[in-house]
């Protein structure tokens, strides 16, 4: 179970996984993937069926989506002090969820254009978004971190989907987000992974000039 690889384009969700592992602290092999072709070729249709990155292969185990990722990385390496002690379990697990659920579709259908019509609001799981907005803001206040006084792996889940969310527009930006967001975004190992994927971005390019 030594061999960690990492399976990414700079341009997508792979940044959180980046961001996550560069948090862990352990070395890892990684495989940047253009979109289209290189995503769906049979040797990464064996890793992850959808041919989508991120992905991560562990040894002989592999996990997909990036939720799920970021909770495996936690748990197989602890030594980061990345997951949840006993009494922060709750938050820790609500958090990351809704963030993976109700947060990601509420921006998914407004960078789409989709508007709920009110009477179907009860069937998603965000409903709407003024009541995210406020969900979200619960989770932030009078506490530095979602968890409490500690940075754990569901503050880079959800720092990332909520500031794609205020970025896009579809919740309102109020001062308590934008304080954990540069909270979150002072980080050294998040300076080293948006580094990282600059390098690969660039080579990307370069290589397809």
């Amino acid at each position: 179970m030594d061999d960690l690889h990492f399976y990414t384009n700079p341009q997508s969700r792979g940044c959180i996984i980046r961001w996550m592992l560069e948090e862990i602290g352990v070395s890892y092999e990684t495989h940047v993937l253009a979109y289209g072709g290189a995503m769906k070729t049979a040797d990464y249709l064996a890793v992850n069926r959808m041919g989508k990155v991120p992905a991560i292969r562990h040894g002989l185990a592999v996990v997909t989506e990036v939720a799920a990722i970021c909770t495996y990385l936690a748990e197989t390496f602890p030594e980061a002090g990345l997951g949840p002690s006993p009494g922060e379990k709750a938050d820790y697990y609500r958090w990351m969820f809704f963030a993976a659920g109700p947060l990601e579709e509420l921006v998914t259908n407004h960078d789409m254009g989709f508007e709920v019509p009110q009477k179907r609001q009860g069937m998603m799981g965000y409903g709407r978004a003024e009541d995210v907005t406020a969900t979200l803001e619960q989770a932030l206040v009078d506490r530095p971190y979602v968890c409490g006084d500690h940075f754990r792996a569901v503050d880079i889940y959800f720092s990332s989907q909520l500031i794609w969310c205020f970025n896009a527009g579809a919740i309102e930006k109020r001062p308590v987000f934008e304080a954990y967001a540069d909270r979150v975004s002072d980080r050294p190992a998040l300076k080293r992974a948006t580094r990282l994927d600059e390098e690969a971005l660039a080579k990307m390019k370069a290589d397809a000039a």
